[in-house]
């Protein structure tokens, strides 16, 4: 367990020290630790020597101060967790300790896709999070970093940062882990009541639909997700996009081949994003 950057650095170079061309994965999370967490611990295994798992609940990814103070954290469940997956280093800085000047520190841009999809209901959310997973790559100069494919957009970032920053990671990523009811693993499930929980179901149906109807074209993909969605009052839709894999931009009628389904709403005040890889044909 360490919580200065100082520490970090220090306990890294004895690592590397101790078994030179050991492999390093990252895993950056905010905490509150769940059953895609282990799974993306599992994968680092698979493709590191050394697993370093940070939790940090990040304030440049929230709204307000309100929000980000509203966050579950659950550092000691967390620590058993990651303890008993046999993790090599837990880094929980304090706020300070990464972000010295507060919300005035320099941060990284996103750029225009900062502003699409997740951006457009948040859009401080992706420069905060590039800003910090920059400084966690110079901190721990991981060999890869592991993330899960829930938030696809994030992943689509965070490789575009590390080529345009020359960055030295590899990137591998995990299937998104879901319940029997469909729904991703999150916190936000277990915050739902039943008849909210049950709608929230529709979310992966909807993309079962446009998958199920990729064969017909784009149009037909998003009037299939958009109808398995109607008459549910307690599901508010934000977007229904399909996006090319290499550009994440929307993909035109004439879309033929893989593409990915996204989707995002609130349901009972929870936001909610999910996503399905589709071949258009």
């Amino acid at each position: 367990m360490i919580s200065t950057t100082s520490e970090l650095r220090s306990r890294l170079a004895e690592v590397r020290a101790a078994s030179p061309g050991a492999r390093i994965a990252l895993i950056s999370t905010i905490g509150a630790l769940h059953d895609g967490h282990i799974d993306l611990v599992h994968r680092a295994r698979e493709v590191a020597d050394i697993v370093v798992v940070s939790i940090f609940v990040n304030p440049l990814r929230f709204a307000n101060p309100a929000e980000h103070a509203a966050y579950p954290r659950t550092r000691e469940d967390d620590e058993r967790l990651l303890a008993s997956l046999g993790v090599d280093i837990v880094f929980a800085p304090e706020t300070a300790e990464l972000l010295p000047d507060g919300p005035s520190t320099t941060k990284i841009s996103a750029g225009d896709m900062g502003l699409r999809y997740e951006g457009r209901a948040r859009p401080y959310y992706f420069d905060g999070l590039l800003t910090v997973e920059a400084k966690l790559f110079h901190l721990v100069r991981p060999d890869v970093a592991v993330y899960g494919e829930r938030d696809r957009q994030r992943v689509f970032l965070v490789r575009r940062m590390i080529r345009d920053l020359f960055f030295d990671v590899e990137v591998a990523t995990v299937e998104t882990v879901r319940g029997d009811d469909g729904l991703p693993v999150s916190t936000r499930v277990g915050m739902l009541e039943d008849r909210d929980l049950a709608a929230a179901t529709l979310l992966p149906a909807a993309l079962d639909a446009a998958a199920s109807n990729a064969d017909r074209g784009v149009d037909a993909c998003i009037a299939a997700a958009q109808s398995a969605l109607m008459g549910e009052p307690r599901i508010r839709l934000e977007y229904l996009s399909v996006v090319d894999r290499e550009t994440f931009l929307p993909v035109d009628e004439g879309h033929q081949g893989p593409a990915f389904a996204l989707i995002a709403a609130s349901v009972a005040g929870h936001r909610f994003i999910d996503n399905a890889e589709i071949y258009i044909s």
